[in-house]
């Protein structure tokens, strides 16, 4: 590999299963979101957007490398794959290093969480495959989102595993130049890395944001370049992903030179991440009256607040379109409120063909199953609509449409309502349609964690609400078939 550019292959195969979500994942809905395939310039730009797949390219190619892209696929997270979807989209991976011819490097941008029909472990399949297509002595890596189920079967196929430290995940290019330089460094024999993964209970997602778990972060940066630790990750786990394999694990990639402190090092990690959720879960979890009362006392002095609604999140496989608090905050007569965003293209198809300044009766939401709650039934007035609204996403470009978006008021409280259904990562959910945040004094936001960097600027607090629904965090409640608890 000396002195000549490099041969790298980047490919990304991601989802975030929940095995508890009224939502089938079809090829259709990889379609709808990112599908693309290698040399199609029609989707190049939409997966060049996707973090850690374009960024890995990018760096690749500022380095003089010559880049080969595979393909790029994600979509919302929601059931399981069928297995036909499943296989068809990781062979065609496959095929792409095939044809790819020799190669130095390969870098996969997976998530950890993915399962199908007959593979509950996704991300170990296609490490293993590629793994038996590439030969044992080229660097294999994978970029993982810290919410992934830690297998063995991904540690012994991978040379180094790296998953994002940060909840919201703002950290996807860090953790690109940390991998794309093992695995460069490991081509030119300059290290040997081994991983050791130590896999723990299942628990809640925990932000990164706030003390303890900030300080936790920190260290985990700080252990890195000492007593031989390459890499160190700290993974949540997802617990809505229903595996034997589901829980949290700390990954520790060192260079094989102090082999029992890398051992005691990702026993130590682990540990202490358990204590940090022991201590922080219990408040996560109160429910939506406790909440609200909790909400309006502070907007008194401090608004807005904002509210989340994490176990109504898309972004965790829910079908966000509950009523739960929406109900509660018309019930209570809350006023001066923003509520957002319903997935509900019926509602929002109707509201619009009766324009701004309509007043109508309306149903709202409550449509996917159960856990969304009975629709809201209400004379609605039509405030705004739009087709061509935009958010922030997780890289934060204004690059997330919001399909058809409405903004209807229902007594005190605006509800923006939308035809694509994805998680609330930034203002311009509401701004893009008029709805003026610093006018109210409650916003609740079907997301969980993600919302919280680009509202932190403009909330005068923020509270975690465990309403219904299917990222419900009273797991105990969950209804588990293969979930082990002997760790």
């Amino acid at each position: 590999m000396s002195g000549r550019p490099l041969r790298v292959f980047v490919a990304s195969l991601s989802h975030e299963t929940n095995s508890f979500s009224p939502l089938p994942t079809s090829l259709r809905a990889f379609a709808a979101d990112i599908l693309h395939r290698a040399g199609d310039e029609a989707t190049r730009a939409q997966a060049m957007a996707f973090p850690a797949y374009g960024d890995a390219l990018q760096l690749g190619a500022e380095r003089g490398h010559e880049m080969i892209a595979g393909v790029c696929a994600w979509t919302q997270p929601s059931g399981p794959l069928p297995r036909l979807v499943y296989e068809q989209l990781r062979d065609e991976l496959l095929a792409d290093i095939a044809a790819a011819g020799p190669l130095d490097m390969v870098m996969l941008v997976l998530h950890g969480a993915m399962m199908a029909d007959g593979h509950a472990d996704c991300e170990g399949d296609i490490l293993a495959r590629t793994r038996a297509a590439v030969g044992a002595d080229i660097p294999l890596g994978a970029i993982l989102d810290l919410h992934g189920n830690i297998t063995t079967l991904m540690a012994d196929s991978a040379t180094a595993l790296v998953g994002c430290k940060e909840y919201p995940h703002t950290d996807y290019r860090a953790r690109v130049d940390e991998l794309y330089e093992l695995l460069e460094r490991t081509g030119r024999r300059e290290i040997a890395p081994r991983t050791i993964i130590r896999r723990g209970p299942v628990v809640g997602p925990i932000g990164t944001t706030e003390e303890p778990m900030r300080s936790f972060v920190d260290s985990l940066t700080a252990r890195e370049g000492r007593d031989g630790l390459l890499s160190v990750s700290m993974m949540h786990g997802f617990p809505w992903s229903d595996s034997e394999h589901t829980g949290s694990a700390s990954i520790v990639v060192h260079d094989g030179s102090h082999p029992e402190r890398a051992g005691a090092a990702a026993d130590d990690i682990l540990s202490r991440f358990v204590e940090i959720c022991a201590e922080v879960s219990p408040g996560r979890t109160r429910g939506i009256d406790e909440i609200l009362d909790e909400a309006v006392s502070l907007s008194m002095n401090s608004g807005p607040v904002v509210v989340a609604d994490g176990a109504d999140n898309p972004g965790g496989g829910a079908a966000c379109d509950s009523t739960f608090l929406l109900a509660t905050l018309i019930a209570r007569d809350v006023q001066n409120a923003a509520l957002g965003m319903i997935w509900d293209p019926q509602a929002a198809l109707i509201a619009s063909d009766a324009g701004v300044g309509a007043r109508l009766p309306l149903r709202i939401g409550g449509k996917v199953g159960p856990m969304s709650g009975a629709p809201v039934d209400a004379e609605v007035e039509v405030l705004a609509v739009r087709a061509d609204a935009y958010q922030r996403g997780l890289t934060g470009q204004l690059s997330e449409p919001l399909g058809l978006a409405v903004v209807v008021r229902i007594a005190g409280v605006d509800v923006v309502i939308n035809s694509i259904r994805q998680q609330v990562f930034s203002p311009e959910c509401f701004t893009e349609l008029g709805v003026d945040l610093a006018a109210k004094r409650l916003v609740v936001v079907k997301s969980t964690q993600h919302f919280r960097a680009a509202f932190e600027p403009v909330a005068g607090a923020m509270l975690y609400c465990n309403a219904p629904g299917s990222l419900n965090m009273d797991l105990a409640s969950l209804p588990y078939r293969h979930l082990r608890l002997d760790r």
